[in-house]
């Protein structure tokens, strides 16, 4: 890894685990919904988040979301890949679906927020993982390129965002497999 001059890490599931009942959000966004008179396009977390804006509930949806993830955020775990983030002598940064506040908390709680240089959650630009856009704009904000970046993810979106940005990409648990 010291062949990369900057690395990008997921949050959720790779550095931190937010403590996060997903059945209780997906609850409250339905809620939001039903308040404003409008069927939901699915049961699904993201399809409620992603159709939110066409149906004029973005603003309320996304408060629903964040309000569940900053609580996470303040009751997460630390998990192994936080030790190897404090370690890297290169330029870090988080880029995840999460809110920003929301990592920006749970990286505040855990004591890794000094050695994070730029932070982009769900909130930060207009488009998610798997679009390239949230990494690239990770990239940006270490003045890096995405040749020399690594980034470091838990999911298949993670994988895809990578390629799609021109950027290595290692899963979460591969390197731990190697401890």
């Amino acid at each position: 890894m010291t062949a990369y001059d900057a690395v990008i890490y997921d949050l959720d599931g790779t550095v931190v685990d937010l403590e996060v009942d997903w059945d209780a959000v997906r609850t409250d966004v339905l809620a939001v919904y039903d308040a404003g008179g409008v069927e939901p396009p699915s049961a699904d977390l993201w399809d409620l988040l992603e159709g939110a804006d066409a149906a004029g509930l973005a603003a309320d949806v996304e408060a629903a979301i964040a309000a569940h993830e900053r609580e996470g955020a303040r009751r997460s775990d630390r998990l192994a890949r936080a030790d190897e983030l404090l370690e890297r002598s290169v330029p870090v940064a988080v880029c995840s679906l999460n809110c920003e506040t929301a990592c920006r908390l749970a990286l505040e709680e855990h004591g890794l927020d000094a050695s994070v240089s730029a932070v982009v959650g769900r909130d930060t630009v207009p488009a998610t993982k798997p679009d390239p856009e949230p990494l690239l704009e990770a990239v940006r904000l270490l003045s890096g390129t995405p040749a020399t970046t690594l980034f470091v993810g838990d999911s298949e979106r993670d994988e895809l965002a990578a390629k799609r940005a021109g950027i290595d990409f290692e899963y979460v648990d591969e390197q731990l497999a190697d401890r």
